[in-house]
């Protein structure tokens, strides 16, 4: 079951954070956006479970009812976020539950017998970057106001956040954990100075970092038990 698991959350991950345009996340509450990101889930999902149909088309179907829910009823803030993320994830165990051996059954045990330890990483590292990459910013939307940042490169503040967790992840999957105190010790020192000008823009630096290296540790090491068990099993 678990390398179920492992080949839906990668095919979640790829789907809702890599696949999925600007176009379809703005206009989900419209029928033709929302049923084009539902086909690149059942797609993806069919890919990663090595042509398992049913499981495929199922997780999809609740994928769809889960995005038109939130498109209707949901925000943009970090609640609703964190709902629909997590309702995506129980639809992922139950499908997991009803499908056990979907993985198994299909195409990739007998192209490669690690194969769900490779979806389990690269799923990992999606959701440690991209998806912490809106995590952290729907968290630190509410402070933006008060922080006025002119001299920055445009979009170096995401690109920052996106190497930090990059790191954090490969950090800890290597066993190097003591690399994540070096980088939050070197960005700290890199930005110092700025923070040092204004108490506001401190307290906004501690923040993000924070959060930005804590999701990231806690998907690092999530991916590590996840790893772990599909090589016992």
């Amino acid at each position: 079951m678990l390398d179920t698991i492992a080949a839906l959350l990668l095919a979640h991950a790829l789907a809702d954070f890599v696949f999925q345009s600007r176009w379809m996340v703005e206009n989900k509450h419209d029928m033709p956006p929302l049923l084009a990101h539902t086909a690149i889930v059942f797609a993806l999902s069919l890919a990663a479970l090595g042509g398992a149909f049913w499981p495929a088309l199922l997780v999809a179907l609740l994928h769809l009812q889960i995005d038109f829910a939130k498109a209707r009823l949901g925000g943009q803030s970090l609640g609703p976020f964190l709902a629909d993320q997590a309702a995506h994830g129980v639809a992922i165990l139950v499908t997991a539950l009803l499908f056990p051996l979907a993985v198994a059954n299909g195409l990739w045990p007998a192209i490669h017998a690690d194969a769900g330890q490779a979806m389990a990483l690269l799923a990992g590292l999606i959701l440690a970057t991209r998806m912490g990459q809106f995590l952290v910013g729907k968290l630190m939307a509410p402070y933006a106001d008060a922080i006025h940042e002119e001299d920055g490169l445009p979009d170096g503040g995401a690109l920052i956040g996106l190497l930090e967790r990059g790191l954090t992840f490969i950090f800890v999957l290597a066993g190097q954990t003591t690399g994540v105190g070096l980088l939050i010790a070197a960005k700290s020192f890199l930005r110092v100075g700025t923070a040092n000008e204004s108490r506001k823009m401190a307290e906004y630096v501690i923040i993000g970092t924070l959060a930005s290296i804590g999701w990231a540790l806690l998907v690092a090491y999530g991916a590590q038990w996840l790893i772990t068990r599909l090589a016992d099993g």
